[in-house]
């Protein structure tokens, strides 16, 4: 394990033309970080580390970066806690394996970055597939998670309408939003790795089964669900996930797909305005 620059060296060595007013927007209010990158069952995983306190992970959607999904939020979330977030495996500064990507081996990644990092136990926030991959983490790694936050993910596939589905059978990177694409050339201008992204995750969907309802009543560990009233999974599911996992709690917020966290690729050039968010999650997590 390798930590390679602080932040303020970082923007001293990269830079980009191309990079949109979201962006920059998150880039220009990111806090001093430490970064590097940590053995993950053969790959050099990309992590970063923010603040102090007890460690949340952050776990970002397909398609995305640490700071494409979690810019916006990472410093109001590092006032009062140690953050820790990843590039998964094919994703922004993180390298691929010949393997296609799974929740399972995403899952199992984090635990190995924890492991080297010395973290035995954390609170977990997965957002989009990253809330997929956490769901993997409650039931592959239960241990290391004490409180679990799912945000807008589902757990089977009659969550989302069928025509989601049907495209991942014609998609091309044309339709991946433009924002994403911008924040992987950022932290990794190399068009050739983004296009064997984008082919990784729409294969990775195309094989999506979910998980079973008896799977869902094994989680243990105290759980947020938070979807938006016009996400990708419907309301109805989210509700349907809150009723089956133990003990679990339900926030259902405006909006899009992410926009409650500042997630980048619906915010779009619109300002962020959902700060409130963090203080649902820092009083879930207290």
């Amino acid at each position: 394990m390798r930590r390679v620059f602080t932040y303020k060296s970082y923007l001293l060595i990269r830079t980009d033309p191309h990079l949109t007013l979201s962006q920059m927007a998150v880039m220009e209010t990111k806090p001093a970080f430490n970064a590097g990158f940590a053995p993950a069952n053969g790959l050099d995983l990309y992590y970063e580390i923010y603040g102090e306190g007890k460690p949340l992970v952050l776990i970002h959607g397909g398609g995305s970066t640490i700071q494409t999904t979690y810019g916006n939020i990472i410093p109001l979330l590092s006032k009062n806690r140690q953050i820790i977030a990843m590039d998964l495996q094919a994703h922004g500064r993180t390298g691929d394996r010949p393997t296609d990507l799974s929740f399972e081996q995403d899952a199992d990644d984090i635990a190995s970055l924890l492991l080297n990092l010395n973290i035995t136990k954390a609170d977990f926030l997965g957002y989009s597939n990253g809330g997929h991959t956490l769901i993997e983490m409650l039931l592959r790694h239960p241990n290391i998670v004490d409180k679990a936050i799912i945000a807008s993910a589902f757990y089977k596939r009659s969550a989302v309408v069928p025509q989601f589905w049907e495209g991942f059978g014609s998609a091309t990177i044309d339709v991946m939003p433009k924002a994403l694409k911008d924040g992987f050339l950022y932290v990794n201008n190399d068009q050739k790795a983004l296009l064997n992204m984008f082919n990784k995750d729409v294969q990775k969907m195309k094989v999506f089964k979910g998980w079973s309802d008896d799977q869902m009543k094994l989680i243990k560990s105290p759980t947020l669900i938070i979807n938006g009233n016009n996400d990708v999974g419907s309301v109805e599911h989210a509700v349907e996930m809150f009723r089956i996992i133990p003990g679990s709690q339900l926030a259902v917020l405006p909006g899009k797909h992410g926009v409650y966290i500042g997630a980048v690729e619906y915010l779009g050039e619109e300002k962020w305005t959902q700060q409130y968010i963090v203080d649902i999650i820092n009083d879930f997590l207290k």
